[in-house]
This record gives C-alpha cells, sequence and structure tokens, in this order.
C-alpha cells in the first residue's frame, strides 16, 4: 500500500490493504476512518498518516470492522 505521497494534500484517500478496504477523510481537520467500509465512530485523527497507520495496525492484529 502506497499512501505517503497520495496522502499529502488528499482529503479523502482509500486503498485496499491485506484484502480489507481502508479509507479515510478529512472533516473539519479532523481525520475519520473507514475500515471495510464502516466508520468507525470512536476515533478521530490529527493526521492522515496517523490514520492510516491505525487502519494497518487493526488489520494486522485480525480486528473486525464491527465489534459487537
Amino acid at each position: 500500500m502506497q499512501c505517503e505521497q497520495s496522502l499529502e494534500n488528499a482529503e479523502f484517500w482509500s486503498d485496499v490493504y491485506e484484502g480489507r478496504s481502508v479509507a479515510i477523510f478529512n472533516s473539519y481537520g479532523r481525520w475519520h476512518v473507514y475500515l471495510d467500509h464502516t466508520l468507525q465512530h470512536n476515533v478521530i485523527f490529527a493526521t492522515p498518516e496517523d490514520a492510516v497507520a491505525w487502519l494497518v495496525d487493526r488489520i494486522d492484529q485480525g480486528v473486525p470492522a464491527r465489534l459487537n
């Protein structure tokens, strides 16, 4: 997943990592994350790099998009 260059001036970014859909978007200076097309309501990031790092970490840990 190559994202450093595409995050530079992006307001929205999406890709696939390890077969799972990931996306981030900027809303009023706060970065929100989607995992498997599901908005992760409990997390907001200050930078797009932090948002992507969190998504990669969640996938590497095998965490599902929704926790019931």
